[in-house]
């Protein structure tokens, strides 16, 4: 049955607005924290219709502790003589070069790749991405979870290393090409995001390569990040309650983001108290704001968002409000 709807949608006319190639891509990384490593990566090239071009995959040398070797294998011992990221960051960029990066839960990907290239005081050559989360809640896929392993499993897909990054690009690569044959048919637009690549990386307070963490869980290691580590001021201007869709933000309304975001989640929170609003973790009944691409996603901020009645707005809106925030009342 799929095949043969693969097929309807193949002789069907393809949207002309669809990209002309991907860069299907995984990354595993010493932790989940914005100053973590990558320690190997994998890209599956794919053309308009995602038919498979090549394929390329690499470890990568940390310079620090492996993290955790349980989940992906690679020890320090087996990345000691492997290349930096600088040294193979031209072969990376030439596979992702002009094309879409698609990767499930994009935004880690992505992140981890543009902090890495900002380390090598480059540009990664990535103008958007597309998260098969995203793509997979658009086609309203009826999976159990948004793992991996249940998109692959919903598309006869075999997994045969799971957490190596070469078989994991190849379960995506063969699970999205089904995935957007379904889109391409049923003329859904694909939910891509721009890539905006970092440009403020510093190290200069981080220290030395040698000085390892002890332990080797995730984010047991913080040198430094690309940008400078500091804990934000508390917001000196009192709630002003909710927001009011059509009116402007206010001075001191707490703001809580939730999902993927275009834009760098640090850069988006850094506007927000710059603007002199409140970034909140959490949300509670006393948040004024949900800022989230996706509002019917199932996470717990979206769910509390609906539960409370919070009012929500999407990122691109959330910009425009940003530019004229209300001064907070005068005690």
């Amino acid at each position: 049955m799929l095949e043969d709807r693969t097929t309807a949608a193949s002789a069907a006319p393809w949207p002309a607005a669809y990209p002309q190639g991907y860069a299907v891509v995984d990354v595993e990384t010493t932790g989940l924290a914005r100053d973590d490593r990558i320690v190997s990566a994998a890209v599956y090239r794919l053309d308009a219709r995602g038919e498979v071009e090549d394929h390329w995959y690499t470890t990568v040398n940390p310079e620090r502790d492996p993290g955790p070797v349980w989940i992906h294998g690679l020890t320090s011992e087996a990345l000691e003589g492997a290349p930096l990221f600088p040294d193979i960051a031209e072969e990376f960029a030439t596979r992702l070069d002009g094309r879409v990066l698609v990767a499930h839960n994009a935004v880690f990907d992505w992140s981890m790749i543009a902090r890495e290239y900002a380390r090598a005081e480059r540009e990664a050559p990535v103008r958007q991405r597309l998260c098969t989360i995203a793509l997979s809640k658009e086609l309203g896929l009826p999976l159990a979870n948004h793992k991996l392993e249940s998109l692959a499993a919903h598309f006869g897909v075999v997994q045969r290393r799971a957490h190596h990054a070469l078989d994991d690009a190849r379960v995506l690569a063969e699970a999205f090409r089904p995935s957007l044959h379904a889109a391409a048919r049923d003329g859904v637009r694909l939910p891509l995001l721009e890539c905006r690549p970092l440009t403020e990386w510093t190290d200069r307070s981080a220290p030395p390569i040698g000085r390892q963490a002890s332990g080797g869980g995730y984010g047991s290691y913080r040198p430094g990040s690309w940008r400078p580590s500091r804990k934000r001021p508390a917001c000196p201007y009192p709630n002003p309650g909710r927001y009011e869709p059509g009116r402007p933000l206010k001075q001191g309304m707490r703001v809580a983001f939730s999902g993927d975001t275009s834009v760098e989640r640090e850069l988006l929170e850094d506007r927000a108290v710059e603007a002199g609003l409140h970034v909140a973790t959490s949300l509670s009944r006393l948040t004024s704001l949900l800022v989230t691409n996706d509002p019917d996603s199932g996470t717990s901020k979206a769910v509390k968002a609906r539960q409370f009645g919070t009012p929500v707005v999407d990122e691109a809106a959330f910009g425009q409000l940003l530019q004229d925030v209300e001064p907070a009342s005068k005690a």
